[in-house]
């Protein structure tokens, strides 16, 4: 027990608390504020409080708690919405109505309600850490293994029972060599320490999110790691809408770390109304939110990326593939720079502190596809948005995302002001996993769907330096293999790089139509080279309605009839220009 000598802001100091842990969690003032110690001087302890600090005076007592911040973890996570350090907003609205009232604690999980436990080992079993015990069906699109602590003993099962029992009921009694080991439904681990696995695994299965500019041109592997970055209206929250929505990871996290308050409200109103297309259930039966908005208190937007990833390594361990999406990690970053200058530290570069390369990695490394300590295999993918002040991709925060995560899904705000979404930019952006997804490609989608990709990146660079040469002289001092190259690029850009969102079939797009797509375009291409070799103008070209029908493929639900239709089409008009070209 210490008393507060010190205040500033959302950092206190207490003095008398010789037996203090670095991350341990203490209770401050008469109220119980919620804090965490992040330095130790002597018998002082500075705390960052995750609550709002007005009102606490000098000589106030300090409880440590001797435990880290941790996290319960077990059913009752999904569909559920939290705050930046693991209490669930409905529990803390029951209490204290909608503003949530000061030294209000409340548990991550309903330890009232029952839930039914389907045992999955017998007595005499040998079970050690990580191990799966037993299920519970926690929604209609999850099953939720119940798993010994990855710190546990290993040992026999002695007892395990069946039936409905709330999680704090023992289900499953362990004989370890240090006695008896009695296992709940739910068990807590720290947030800022990573859950162990066996071994990590390659990337080499992607990510699936039915977007084509992600997909095709720069792909996610399960267990990756992507930055969004983009200036404010490009379409980062809509993207990661998209991605939590549409991709082939069977559980979503989405943290919303110090977002404004009315986006936050969309996310929280739009997710529990989407249906799953999987499953045809609300999507929300396989999503945790987190909710940590700009005007919460600032130490708590810090700790909600560490909550957010311990709960998605928790589901990972099960044997899911999760898709954590944090928006934005600039927001957490000007966390840190707050704490950081309360505590009077060197600045860095524009006043960020000096470690905040080795935060961000910190959580981006955690981000693998793994053999789990249960024997299956799962993946955390993350994909952080970022939110660089005017769009500077050059400021410290994207800079060192960028140095950490292996892509970058650029996004630009000319493009967006001229309603092309998603604004990728894709002069800029990149992936580093398209050639470990090489392999996959080829085999699941198509052979040559990978030599595909890179004409097409090609022709949309060659674009690129053409577009110069236009604004100076004007296209028609194009040769005519290049006007060729410009036609091709606006197909690329307009009828397969473009995806509303709001569409109800353009919205998602499999592989396979993505590959036939693609194939259709630099095949149309292909053929249309060899005609400009004979003396066809490419205004000639342009103007066959087989450009209008390229453009209707993306909206077409049988689209391998409509592709196979826009081929024949193709066919016979091509050969009306060389039959009307001699």
């Amino acid at each position: 027990m210490g008393k507060i000598v010190k205040i500033t802001g959302p950092v206190v100091v207490a003095a008398g608390m010789k037996n203090s842990k670095i991350y341990d969690v203490a209770l401050v003032g008469e109220l119980g504020l919620l804090g965490e110690v992040i330095q130790l001087k002597g018998d002082k302890a500075i705390i960052q409080v995750y609550e709002d600090t007005n009102g606490l005076k000098p000589g106030e007592p300090v409880k440590g708690t001797g435990m880290p911040l941790s996290v319960e973890l077990g059913p009752g996570l999904l569909t559920t919405i939290y705050d930046g350090i693991g209490r669930p907003l409905l529990a803390l609205a029951k209490k204290t109505g909608n503003f949530i009232g000061r030294g209000i604690t409340a548990d991550t999980i309903d330890k009232k309600k029952k839930y039914d436990f389907k045992p999955l080992v017998k007595v005499g079993d040998a079970v050690g850490p990580g191990s799966i015990i037993g299920s519970v069906e926690e929604t209609q699109s999850i099953t939720h293994k119940i798993l010994v602590p990855p710190d546990a003993l290993p040992g026999k099962i002695t007892k395990i029972s069946k039936g409905k029992f709330t999680v704090e009921e023992i289900v499953a009694v362990v004989k370890t060599k240090k006695g008896d080991l009695k296992l709940q439904m739910y068990h807590k681990w720290p947030v800022r320490k990573p859950r162990p696995i066996n071994t990590k695994l390659s990337p080499e299965i992607p990510l699936i999110t039915g977007q084509r500019v992600f997909d095709t041109f720069f792909p996610l592997a399960k267990g990756g790691t992507a930055a969004i970055p983009g200036p404010f209206g490009a379409g980062k929250t809509v993207s990661q809408h998209q991605l939590a929505k549409w991709s082939d990871a069977q559980i979503v996290v989405y943290v919303g770390c110090g977002e404004r308050g009315n986006e936050m409200t969309d996310v929280l109103t739009e997710f529990p109304e989407l249906q799953d297309p999987k499953t045809g259930k609300p999507l929300m039966d396989r999503t945790v939110l987190i909710a940590n908005t700009s005007n919460m208190p600032v130490a708590a937007r810090e700790a909600s990326i560490y909550t957010g990833i311990t709960i998605g390594e928790y589901f990972r361990d099960m044997g899911y593939d999760v898709a954590l999406m944090a928006d934005s990690t600039s927001r957490w970053a000007e966390a840190l720079r707050e704490i950081s200058s309360r505590l009077e530290e060197m600045p860095g570069e524009e006043g960020y502190p000096a470690y905040l390369a080795s935060r961000l990695a910190q959580f981006y490394e955690r981000a693998c596809r793994a053999d789990t300590l249960a024997g299956n295999q799962g993946s955390v993918s993350i994909i952080g948005a970022v939110s660089p002040p005017g769009g500077d991709f050059s400021e410290p925060v994207t800079q060192n995302t960028t140095r950490l995560t292996k892509i970058l899904w650029g996004l630009d705000a000319n493009l967006a002001y001229s309603r092309h979404f998603p604004a990728i930019n894709w002069l800029t952006s990149y992936s580093l996993y398209t050639k470990t997804l090489a392999g996959y490609f080829e085999s699941q989608v198509g052979s040559d769907f990978n030599s595909f990709r890179e004409e097409a990146m090609k022709l949309l660079q060659k674009e690129s330096e053409l577009k110069e040469i236009v604004q100076l002289v004007g296209p028609d001092a194009l040769k005519e293999e290049d006007k060729l190259v410009m036609y091709t690029a606006g197909r690329l850009r307009e009828d397969f790089l473009q995806q509303l969102a709001t569409h109800e079939i353009d919205t998602f797009c499999s592989l396979d139509k993505q590959y036939l797509m693609l194939k259709m375009i630099m095949e149309t291409h292909k053929k249309a080279s060899r005609l400009v070799e004979s003396g066809v103008k490419v205004t000639q070209i342009s103007a066959l309605p087989l450009t209008e029908a390229i453009g209707r493929m993306k909206y077409v639900q049988k689209y391998k009839e409509e592709i196979k239709n826009v081929e024949e089409q193709r066919e016979k008009e091509f050969q009306k220009l060389v039959g009307g070209h001699k």
